[in-house]
């Protein structure tokens, strides 16, 4: 990471280019950078079209810039995980994973009830299979399978664990359940109530029982898929080094 003007500068080049490039999608201006900065079309209706086209873009690139930063920021945790991973390897990042969890169950065992001690258990199950099966898909750099399968796994060695452990839990039931059916419904009421889907999936399933873990699974694709365009985005504004690992 640069120091704050290093950052301004790029975020300057990166917006230059953005805009250079929106102009160019309707204007013939010219190859050379540098004299394309200062191009103007000739004629009043060509130039009133210029600038209404480079507002048009202004607003545009405004709007949708904040998202390739965040784009940038994902992409380099990538980063510095795939460096991680690399260095230590897969088996060991899950052997931790699977330890540390462990760990945690056998402490469960003899500090917990048996509802505590199964909650703990099976989130261990639950991080240290999504984890693996994160990496492994990865592992292929492949941008297709990284997107539709890595990052949807990533999110759900996130999200899984805590929800599979509500379900055995009456304490963290409490706080996390309430909140998923709160979360279910909202969904259900603004983004899927479209031609009866939601009347439908309503009738057809009860959210009660591990039907919390397909909840947060089914929503760990999409969030991932999101990271995952998020990534592309910042991909194409910002391309990296053919020298770094795809991602």
């Amino acid at each position: 990471m640069g120091t704050s003007s290093d950052l301004l500068a790029a975020v300057k080049v990166d917006l230059v280019r953005l805009l250079g490039a929106w102009l160019d999608l309707v204007f013939d201006r010219p190859t050379d950078e540098y004299a394309a900065r200062g191009w103007r079309p000739e004629g009043t209706a060509k130039r009133i079209a210029f600038w209404c086209w480079s507002a048009a873009g202004v607003l545009l690139i405004a709007a949708s810039y904040p998202f390739v930063l965040l784009g940038f920021w994902i992409r380099y945790v990538a980063h510095r995980l795939d460096r991680i991973v690399a260095g230590l390897g897969v088996l060991v990042i899950v052997g931790v994973v699977a330890l540390v969890w462990g760990g945690l169950s056998a402490l469960a065992w003899d500090r917990l009830p048996t509802a505590g001690f199964r909650a703990v258990l099976a989130a261990s199950v639950v991080a240290t299979v999504s984890v693996g099966l994160c990496w492994a898909f990865a592992s292929h750099r492949s941008r297709a399978l990284t997107l539709v399968f890595a990052y949807p796994f990533g999110v759900a060695a996130v999200f899984l664990p805590p929800v599979t452990a509500a379900l055995f839990s009456p304490t963290l039931g409490t706080v996390v359940l309430p909140g998923s059916t709160s979360l279910a419904a909202w969904l259900l009421d603004n983004v899927l109530g479209v031609a009866g889907l939601a009347a439908t999936i309503r009738a057809r399933f009860d959210l009660a029982g591990f039907a919390f873990v397909g909840m947060w699974f089914g929503l760990a694709v999409p969030v991932g898929w999101a990271l995952g365009l998020l990534v592309r985005l910042a991909d194409v504004v910002r391309p990296q080094e053919q020298s770094r690992p795809r991602r």
